[in-house]
């Protein structure tokens, strides 16, 4: 619902998805927006996506952050008053400092969770990881080059890319990097967080997601079920074949 209404909601539940780069995040924000009782979680703080968003909600081009963050929580928390959002690993520290840098949200010097919770109520994680790491940077060469990094049943298909190695190796430096950066994280904040296996996801959906939102604490209307898989997975048969040729390597890296 928009309108007055719409604007004057006040989220009374957060939560983020911390998220690397083909570790399912796509699949898993997408099911819990389908769900419409999981707010519309997707990266609003990645700062290219940023101007999009404002333009899309109204806000002014020179706002400040922290009037931009209260903003889009209104702007897109769904009706029971929920707000997601996705952060991956790479761009983790710069998002907490531009919190900082507002002197908005908790005191001078205060830790990452005061930040968070300051700017985000009753904020709550959601930990989605990849055991398969080599699969993982298969993936995202793969997206790299053929520039598709979530397909829709419909999508047309284009020439497969070519094997790429050495992308794949910087691929899965950057998962590796990325894992330490949610890691560092989690390691210096001690707090709780729901953590969701790629594989897990994959092998039962329902179930998976079904967790998430008890987790999170959000029922859906009864009778109301899991929506079905709203992304297409990419792995096919392709994947497999430069998997083998990338683990075939005398200098191949491991999981």
């Amino acid at each position: 619902m928009g309108g007055l209404f719409h604007n004057l909601r006040h989220p009374r539940r957060c939560y983020l998805i911390c998220a690397i780069a083909r570790s399912g995040s796509n699949l898993l924000t997408d099911g819990l927006h389908a769900t419409r009782r999981a707010g519309r979680p997707k990266q609003f703080f990645l700062p290219k996506f940023e101007a999009e968003y404002r333009a899309k909600h109204g806000f002014s081009e020179r706002g400040n952050f922290a009037g931009y963050v209260r903003g889009i929580i209104q702007a897109t928390a769904t009706s029971n008053e929920v707000f997601g959002f996705k952060v991956m690993g790479w761009y983790l520290e710069g998002f907490l400092a531009r919190l900082r840098q507002t002197d908005d949200f908790g005191r001078p010097g205060g830790g990452d969770v005061d930040l968070l919770q300051a700017a985000f109520p009753r904020l709550k994680f959601v930990h989605i990881v990849r055991r398969d790491k080599v699969r993982q940077a298969v993936s995202k060469a793969r997206a790299t080059l053929s520039g598709h990094w979530k397909v829709k049943d419909g999508d047309g298909a284009d020439s497969p890319p070519e094997f790429d190695a050495d992308l794949i190796t910087r691929c899965l430096e950057d998962g590796r990097r990325d894992h330490t950066a949610w890691s560092r994280f989690f390691e210096r904040n001690t707090l709780p967080r729901h953590v969701v296996e790629y594989e897990s996801l994959c092998q039962n959906y329902e179930g998976t997601l079904q967790e998430v939102l008890e987790y999170l604490k959000i029922r859906l209307p009864r009778g109301q079920k899991i929506p079905p898989v709203q992304t297409t997975r990419q792995s096919d048969a392709l994947s497999a074949e430069w998997e083998r040729r990338f683990l075939a390597l005398p200098t191949a890296p491991t999981n």
